[in-house]
């Protein structure tokens, strides 16, 4: 059973999220050949004061 886990920044629409599970997914089962059923994607979001870059916050940063 894969099991892929995703750090993102906040701010991503519930659609936008749904569709990056349905497209890691198929890519599971595309590329190893797995049951669809046996996925799982654990998305995390983080607040853009949590994730730094270079530094500095990606909230400092405007991203």
């Amino acid at each position: 059973m894969p099991i892929m886990q995703v750090f993102l920044m906040e701010g991503r629409t519930e659609e936008q999220k749904a569709g990056l599970i349905g497209a890691l997914t198929d890519a599971a089962v595309e590329s190893i050949g797995v049951p669809r059923e046996s996925v799982r994607v654990l998305i995390t979001e983080m607040p853009k004061a949590h994730f730094g870059i270079g530094g500095k916050s990606a909230k400092e940063l405007g991203r």
